[in-house]
């Protein structure tokens, strides 16, 4: 069953598909594929949480190490041969030898990256799913809207619901690109590839002083059009933006260069990764100029963001692990309403307590070799939520 209506540029259609309701047998051999996915995602759970308290404690340790080895340049203009092999911090403007070019537009710029992001105008689908029961079948209508968009991947129109009417074409005329210049330095010292790859703060570039390159190409505002009206785009046009990161040199309408921080080891003229005792790599950039004590607070605060995000991830992992496992409980008793309400707030309420204590109890243990008496006080705390569900359970009336 499918019906149709136009909303100007924005097309709908539903389609209702009808399908008989599974029985006990066929739900329960659904949940028994999903109590071995439940498995899986629980012990992966394990992997990633002790895993992540190793990472976290070899990474502040190598923070601590660097920061009571790290020498402050006197100047970055003369390379000193007293410090080879040692962790240098310096800061300065970046500069390279050569500007970056494309040729295709016309256009050039002292950066240390230029990127061309291309999109085309395309068809997009867009899904909105309900289910209901009906008639002892299960019912589910999706409905279907396409838009124009402008898009950087190609959206493939054969896998849209209805193609005819939003056909896309299956590639772009102009490709998207990033150039990389390949001598970046900070005075007399060149960074390595690791150093330049974090150099990664990506402005638009403004294309107001630049001139249509060619007769079928057309620029308005910050794009160029490959379009004849771009005002109204039809499907298969592309627009073309750039944008520099790192600029590496005095530019009339950019400014003058952009400054960076840097932390790695001198080795001749270069900067390259310093190897830590505590098995960890050091080779550290920011933009601006800042401090040494500056650049490992912050190294310090996003170890311990990235922490916390790796924790709460396995957690979630090891609560989804739990529910899948133990969801044939919710199966059995799915044909009584109240009870399966009764059981279903019972799981979660089991999954979130069994999950938080093997959490903790995890995590002390990826601490035990570092810091046992922290790891013994997670312990303790890893015993508390199945305390409290179990105060909460009524005692057996005495016989």
């Amino acid at each position: 069953l499918q019906q149709f209506s136009d909303t100007g540029s924005r097309k709908e259609h539903a389609k209702i598909t009808s399908e008989s309701k599974p029985g006990f047998l066929e739900r329960l051999s659904e949940t028994s594929g999903g109590m071995l996915m439940g498995l899986v995602t629980f012990l992966l759970s394990f992997y990633l949480l002790f895993t992540n308290e190793g990472r976290a404690l070899r990474t502040a340790k190598s923070l601590d190490e660097g920061l009571s080895l790290v020498i402050p340049l006197d100047s970055i203009h003369s390379v000193s041969q007293q410090n080879e092999g040692r962790l240098v911090h310096l800061a300065g403007a970046l500069s390279t030898s050569k500007p970056l070019f494309d040729p295709s537009y016309g256009l050039s710029i002292q950066a240390v990256k230029l990127k061309r992001h291309v999109e085309m105008y395309q068809w997009v689908e867009y899904e909105d799913s309900t289910e209901y029961e009906e008639n002892g079948e299960i019912k589910k209508e999706t409905k279907y809207s396409y838009n124009t968009e402008w898009k950087s991947e190609v959206v493939n129109s054969r896998n849209f619901d209805r193609e005819i009417g939003h056909k896309n074409p299956s590639a772009m005329a102009v490709e998207s690109f990033t150039a990389v210049s390949p001598n970046v330095q900070v005075g007399s010292f060149v960074l390595s590839k690791g150093l330049v790859d974090k150099i990664d703060n990506f402005k638009q570039l403004s294309l107001s002083n630049l001139e249509d390159p060619h007769a079928d190409v057309t620029r308005g505002g910050d794009y160029f059009y490959h379009s004849e009206n771009p005002r109204r785009p039809e499907v298969g046009d592309l627009r073309v933006s750039f944008f520099y990161a790192g600029l590496s040199g005095d530019d009339p309408h950019l400014g003058s260069a952009d400054k960076v921080t840097v932390i790695a080891r001198q080795r001749g003229d270069q900067l390259v990764p310093y190897h830590t005792k505590s098995g960890d790599v050091l080779q550290i950039l920011y933009p601006g100029d800042l401090s040494v004590e500056e650049v490992f607070q912050k190294e310090h605060e996003s170890n311990t963001m990235k922490t916390w995000a790796l924790r709460a991830a396995g957690w979630l992992s090891m609560f989804v692990g739990i529910s899948l496992m133990t969801r044939i409980f919710y199966t059995l008793v799915d044909w009584f309403p109240l009870v399966r309400d009764m059981v279903n707030i019972g799981l979660k309420a089991f999954a979130i307590c069994v999950a938080t204590s093997l959490s903790l109890l995890t995590i002390s243990v990826g601490w035990l070799v570092y810091r046992p008496l922290w790891a013994l006080l997670i312990g303790l705390l890893s015993v508390v939520p199945i305390v409290v569900a179990k105060s909460r359970v009524p005692p057996k009336k005495q016989q």
